[in-house]
């Protein structure tokens, strides 16, 4: 009897893939063995200081600059040996937006949509479309874009890259110069925008991040140094419970007593005083005991300090990134002095 046919179908690639990507600028390595993958329909951001690479290796997933080594897949098509293909599936939305200021909104569109060679019947409907998405059709469709503020500005770049509908959208600091209500507005689009297109965006506004993606990669001096869900990242960096706690007590004689715990604490953060003379003090316990609110509750009433609040704190993606960067810092100063005892 003949066996059945494999009725399986073949697994489709990553919406972007990155192996061993290295760019040297005059001797450094801006971006140094980057490997990630980014699956369709997935929004991921993509964090790091000023510096950590990564514009740079944005502009090298669009085609835009190239690496010394490794190599990137676009929906697996290489971007080094198939540029044009791949630029065509890539709407890119660059940290420094370049807009000509004597056209008006709706003729640059109309221009840009031509380059991205939509087809002419379709235009109209597509810059229509795409203003609509970005909330520009009601006050700035017939505006010089040279009379438009930062936050505008940031929307006529968003619509651009919505244009040609791509299968992925790379966006660095989409949301520089929005105010709160127009940040609302993009994490809304994102929202819609999901499991429709691929996107990847940078953005220093760590809340924003945290609510608008599915994942995050964390990049530091060129390497990736974290990568996963805000969940999963968290119980990696931060694993011991955080709490907050507001007291009348001088920092120093709060910390002599947190050593003498069971399970001792330690002080990450101090605020400074306020009218009534109450801190509040962060803290991290030094064991994944979660029953540290106990004992300083106990602390407190025992030396006579007011307590006003104490609370188990939610470590949020800025901790974890904090946490993340330091962590490769302190790597890299280890490398660094072990191949100076070489």
């Amino acid at each position: 009897m003949p066996e059945a046919a494999d009725s399986s179908e073949p697994k489709a690639p990553p919406a972007i893939e990155v192996k061993n990507l290295t760019k040297i600028y005059h001797g450094t390595a801006a971006v140094n063995d980057v490997s990630f993958q980014v699956a369709p329909g997935e929004i991921v951001g993509f964090l790091g200081p000023n510096g950590a690479g990564k514009s740079t290796t944005m502009r090298i997933l669009c085609g835009l600059s190239s690496g010394n080594r490794g190599w990137v897949k676009v929906h697996g098509v290489s971007v080094a040996t198939h540029p044009e293909k791949t630029k065509r599936m890539i709407g890119y939305m660059p940290e420094n937006n370049p807009l000509p200021e004597d056209l008006r909104v709706s003729e640059y569109l109309r221009y840009r949509a031509k380059l991205k060679e939509i087809p002419a019947k379709e235009i109209s409907k597509r810059v229509d479309a795409v203003m609509e998405v970005t909330d520009l059709h009601r006050t700035a469709y017939r505006r010089v874009i040279g009379a438009l503020s930062k936050g505008f500005r940031q929307r006529v770049g968003i619509a651009d890259a919505l244009l040609s509908r791509p299968k992925v959208i790379i966006m660095d600091e989409p949301t520089i110069g929005l105010d709160p209500h127009q940040i609302h507005a993009f994490r809304r689009l994102l929202g819609e925008l999901r499991g429709q297109m691929t996107i990847i965006l940078s953005s220093h506004i760590l809340p924003e991040i945290e609510l608008s993606t599915d994942r995050v990669i964390i990049i530091n001096q060129g390497r990736v140094v974290a990568e996963g869900t805000p969940a999963a990242l968290r119980a990696e960096f931060m694993p011991r419970a955080q709490w907050s706690v507001a007291l009348k007590v001088e920092p120093a004689r709060f910390d002599f007593a947190l050593a003498g715990l069971e399970k001792p604490a330690s002080i990450t953060a101090v605020g400074e005083p306020d009218a009534q003379g109450f801190r509040t003090f962060n803290l991290v316990a030094n064991s994944e005991d979660e029953c540290l609110g106990v004992a300083l509750s106990e602390l407190a009433k025992t030396n006579g300090w007011p307590l006003r609040q104490l609370s188990l704190r939610q470590s949020n993606l800025e901790d974890i990134f904090m946490a993340a960067t330091k962590r490769s810092w302190d790597a890299i100063i280890a490398e660094k002095k072990a191949a100076n005892a070489n």
